[in-house]
């Protein structure tokens, strides 16, 4: 679903940055395991969305853990790349966000403990 996320930027261009990085074809399927994991991880990011957006949140932080700093997504890009992992096996090349208020995105984390939070809310009522 190419739709789902912006277009590359770099798409079509000789010295597109991420041409070493190969070609779909060049890329192992998910497995059952982790396309389950992605498509769980993509009902999450919709119940996120749901709560969290009316508060004001754009979207959620994530530690990269190949380069050890915090990458910041809105929610279109996080579902965007979700989709294409499951449909691709990874996600589309994309631009990092410019200049990121730290106050707008939370963690996954957080985003999952605010979850709970309504539905115990919901729960004891």
């Amino acid at each position: 679903m190419l739709e789902d996320v912006p277009r590359d930027p770099f798409a079509d261009d000789p010295n597109d940055p991420a041409a070493e990085l190969g070609t779909p074809d060049d890329v192992e399927p998910l497995t059952l395991a982790e396309r389950d994991e992605a498509l769980t991880d993509l009902a999450d990011v919709e119940v996120f969305r749901s709560l969290l957006e009316p508060q004001g949140v754009l979207g959620l932080v994530l530690d990269c853990p190949e380069c050890g700093e915090q990458h910041y997504f809105d929610w279109d890009l996080l579902r965007g790349n979700l989709r294409q992992m499951i449909d691709n096996g990874r996600p589309q090349v994309h631009e990092p966000a410019y200049q990121p208020d730290p106050a707008d995105y939370v963690s996954w984390e957080y985003a999952r403990g605010y979850v709970d939070g309504v539905i115990d809310t919901e729960e004891s009522r």
